[in-house]
């Protein structure tokens, strides 16, 4: 486990912009947790790591609510709670190892992006447990060190796999955890994202540094990989920026 970043010092003011959804982006995600999602409807939803809420308003329109969008920093969750956002969002301080909401309350959990950064796992497992209702599911959208894909940034930021090598756990070590509180894997999915249009977009993303990632690297590698990124775009042909995410089913 690497170090913790804390999200209030700075990462909170880019986060939104560096992190935006396409339209189409959101679209697929939202097909990829209905597919796994409880039937009945509405469903009680628990955004954990929420954020700005990036997914906790998409919640919400899927799946009725309420939904409880939990976010332990202060800086993220204000910004959350300043955006528009249905009436069955609600949005509560507090953390993967002390959810603020009573036993068997939550027909789905989604980690997105956030499993990573809680510093006492089995603590988390065990809250999750406690909150899901019989039946529920608990979705982890996350990277795996054993399944790191290639990222198509980290050739101008060589430390940055090692770095988030060391950030994510593996896939096995995930399933084991959860299995000891009663949490068996259901699937793994592997959703294609694309994440910006073109490499400028990418790379204008890239500067605000909205991936926790760079708060890991020396800042003279951040500004010698930024002066290659934009040679690259300068040089060749714009495409899109995709990759192929893992999304973990537990129920």
């Amino acid at each position: 486990m690497i170090d913790a970043v804390d999200y209030n010092q700075r990462q909170h003011e880019s986060y939104q912009a560096g992190r935006e959804l396409l339209a189409a982006s959101r679209a697929r995600w939202g097909q990829a947790f209905a597919a796994r999602a409880p039937a009945q409807r509405p469903l009680a939803c628990l955004d954990l790591g929420s954020g700005t809420g990036r997914f906790t308003a998409l919640l919400a329109e899927l799946f009725g609510g309420p939904v409880y969008g939990v976010e332990p920093f202060d800086r993220m969750r204000e910004q959350a709670e300043a955006s528009p956002h249905p009436e069955a969002v609600r949005y509560l301080a507090g953390r993967a190892e002390a959810i603020p909401l009573p036993d068997a309350s939550c027909d789905l959990v989604l980690m997105f992006l956030s499993f990573h950064h809680v510093r006492d796992r089995p603590a988390a497992a065990r809250e999750i447990r406690r909150v899901l209702r019989p039946g529920g599911r608990l979705l982890i959208r996350s990277h795996f060190s054993d399944r790191m894909p290639e990222v198509h940034w980290h050739r101008w930021f060589p430390s940055a796999r090692a770095v988030e090598l060391k950030m994510f756990p593996a896939l096995a070590d995930v399933t084991d955890l959860f299995a000891e509180v009663g949490l068996e894997p259901v699937a793994l999915d592997v959703i294609r994202e694309t994440f910006t249009d073109t490499l400028a977009e990418s790379a204008r993303r890239l500067r605000t540094r909205a991936i926790s990632t760079f708060e890991h690297l020396d800042e003279a590698e951040i500004e010698d990989g930024f002066r290659r990124m934009e040679a690259e775009i300068a040089e060749g042909p714009e495409g899109p920026t995709y990759g192929d995410c893992d999304l973990l089913i537990l129920g």
